[in-house]
C-alpha cells in the first residue's frame, strides 16, 4: 500500500494513524504542495491523503481509515463520536489553525521542498485566514485561549491509551488536532493531555512537532 500525504496535514495524520495502530506497513509518499497533476491523475482533484492499494485509489482520511481497519482485526472498537470530545475539537479548531498554519508555512516539511510549493501553500492559506504576519502577531493571546481549552480537555481523557477508555475514531480525530498544536511554542499541556498525546504518538508512529515548535 502507498499513502500520499503532506507531513503537516491533520487529515493525513488521521489516515496515517491507523497503520501504526494496526502495525501495518505502508509506503508514505510526500506530495509537493503545488503538485496538482498527481492527485488529479488518481482521483480527479487535488487533495490528500490518498491511499493506493491493488490498483485502487481511495481519498478521504476517514474512508481510508475504515478501509484499512477493516482489512483484519479492527482496532477501533470503542464507541466513537463522544459528543463532549467532538464539541471540544470543534471549539478549539479555529484557534489551532490560526496558530498552526503560519508555522507550517515556514517549517522544513518535504511538501515545501521547492519555493513554488511553499508559495502555493502560502497564497492559498492566506486567502483563508489573512496575512500570516498578522496571525503570528496574535500568537500570545491565542496560546492563552488554547491553554484554557487544554485544561478542559484534561477532564475528558479517560486513559493515555484512549480518550474514551477504548480506542475509537475519537482518538484519531483528537490526536490529529493535538499533533497540529505541537508546532506551537508556549503551549502548556496538563499531565493527562501530555501522557495521552505522547502515548498516541508512540502507538501511531507519528512524530510530534515539539522539536520544531515556534
Amino acid at each position: 500500500m502507498k499513502l500520499y500525504v503532506y507531513d503537516h496535514c491533520p487529515f493525513c495524520v488521521k489516515a496515517r494513524a491507523i497503520f501504526g495502530l494496526k502495525e501495518t506497513s505502508v509506503e508514505l509518499v510526500i506530495l509537493l504542495n503545488d503538485d496538482e497533476a498527481t492527485p488529479n491523475r488518481m482521483i480527479g482533484r487535488k487533495m490528500a491523503p490518498i491511499l493506493e492499494h491493488e490498483g485502487r485509489y481511495i481519498p478521504e482520511s476517514m474512508d481510508i481509515l475504515a478501509y484499512v481497519d477493516g482489512l483484519r482485526e479492527p482496532q477501533l472498537m470503542g464507541e466513537a463520536c463522544n459528543p463532549r470530545v467532538s464539541a471540544w475539537i470543534e471549539a478549539v479548531g479555529e484557534v489551532v489553525y490560526r496558530l498552526a498554519i503560519p508555522r507550517w508555512a515556514s517549517s522544513d516539511f518535504a511538501e515545501f521542498a521547492t519555493p513554488e510549493a511553499r508559495a502555493y501553500f502560502t497564497r492559498n492559506k492566506e486567502a483563508m485566514i489573512g496575512p500570516f504576519a498578522d496571525r503570528m502577531d496574535e500568537s500570545a493571546g491565542l496560546v492563552t485561549v488554547l491553554n484554557r481549552h487544554l485544561q478542559e480537555l484534561s477532564d475528558l481523557i479517560a486513559t493515555p491509551e484512549a480518550v474514551n477508555g477504548v480506542l475509537s475514531a475519537d482518538d484519531v480525530h483528537l490526536f490529529a488536532i493535538l499533533r497540529s498544536i505541537s508546532i506551537v511554542r508556549g503551549v502548556v499541556y496538563p499531565a493527562k493531555v501530555e501522557a495521552y498525546r505522547a502515548r498516541m504518538a508512540e502507538r501511531t508512529g507519528i512524530d510530534l512537532h515539539d522539536a520544531i515548535a515556534r
